[in-house]
């Protein structure tokens, strides 16, 4: 429960890529407008990595000279209203071996709509209203990037599927262009955000590439707003071999040293001896943090919100709810503490 005396209600920006945004943007929806919780979400934004160049998004990018629209559809379904029909044609594949198989319907609406308007970030408002999505949903810049990470084996390996496919280490990541302009609506979400979320996602495709756009994290550190990094539960085969939870914080630092954490978000649960199993044969092991990272976090400054965030099922997920709940618990913490400041100074 969150334990808030006095209402408010908040303006949320949540920052990443990947099933991990849409996840948490799918339980943080549940606060948006709701002023009969202790803590409501007056608006929530995302802002989303468009440096993915696999699958559907991946063709139709090469085909269309477009930015990648999956990962963005992804999270306009799950802004949107449930149940909704034009949720679930979003989300269809069309099957088969032809032109049109592996497309989703939603990539293809966006593409269309894109194709109409003449403005990618136009047709990403326009899906949105269609689908009813309680935010606002921004790529990260609208520069056609493309992601290049240096191995630790000493290849240079461009586009993120060949960096999912290469199974090295990464030394360094950058985007190409290295200059690459921020969408200005991204930037002022940012500006007016009372928290900002970062993660959880793969953490050099879905997490860093937005940090590298110009201007993102110099705004990010240069907010007043809350600010929560969720920790992810697995690590990733290649790109985060052997990192703890205090590993994937460092690297979000090294790449962004203005940005300090007022919290994190970590799941404190085992998954179970089949889980492990199933993730030890593709190389991965659960993320954990130990007490000695948790009291060197809390001698920085962060606080550590550790709950049991899994979901239920074979595959390793956050649950949608047990996540948005943690965050919007460190939102309750954290104005609880400025209230209690407050009223020690009057």
């Amino acid at each position: 429960m969150l334990h808030v005396n006095t209402k408010d209600s908040f303006k949320v920006v949540s920052i990443g890529g990947g099933t991990g945004l849409s996840t948490l943007l799918r339980g943080l929806k549940a606060f948006v407008g709701e002023q009969s919780k202790p803590a409501s979400i007056e608006s929530l934004s995302a802002i989303v990595t468009v440096s993915d160049d696999g699958g559907s998004s991946g063709r139709l990018r090469e085909e269309l000279q477009m930015l990648p629209p999956g990962d963005i559809r992804n999270c306009m379904i799950a802004l949107s209203e449930e149940p909704n029909l034009l949720a679930r044609l979003f989300r269809y594949r069309f099957r088969g071996s032809g032109e049109l198989g592996g497309h989703s319907f939603g990539n293809l609406f966006l593409a269309a709509l894109t194709e109409v308007t003449g403005d990618f970030v136009e047709a990403v408002r326009l899906s949105s209203e269609v689908l009813a999505s309680k935010g606002h949903i921004f790529p990260a810049t609208v520069s056609d990037v493309r992601l290049v990470a240096e191995l630790e084996d000493g290849r240079e390996v461009h586009g993120e599927t060949q960096i999912n496919a290469a199974r090295s280490r990464i030394r360094r990541l950058r985007l190409v262009p290295d200059y690459c302009l921020p969408l200005p609506e991204a930037l002022n979400a940012i500006g007016a955000a009372d928290i900002i979320t970062l993660g959880p996602g793969s953490l050099y495709t879905s997490i860093i590439p937005n940090l590298l756009v110009s201007s993102v994290a110099d705004a990010i550190g240069a907010s007043a707003a809350t600010k929560i990094f969720i920790g992810n539960l697995m690590t990733q085969p290649g790109e985060t071999d052997g990192y703890g939870f205090a590993e994937h914080l460092s690297a979000v630092h090294s790449y962004a040293p203005q940005i300090h954490f007022d919290y994190t978000v970590v799941n404190d649960r085992a998954i179970t001896p089949d889980q492990a199993r199933i993730y030890a044969a593709d190389g991965a092991v659960q993320v954990l943090l130990d007490e000695r990272v948790e009291a060197s976090m809390r001698e920085q400054g962060i606080q550590v919100m550790k709950g049991d965030l899994l979901d239920e099922g074979e595959m390793v997920r956050h649950n949608e709810n047990r996540l948005a709940l943690a965050v919007m618990q460190c939102v309750a913490n954290h104005r609880a503490k400025q209230l209690a400041t407050e009223m020690l100074t009057v």
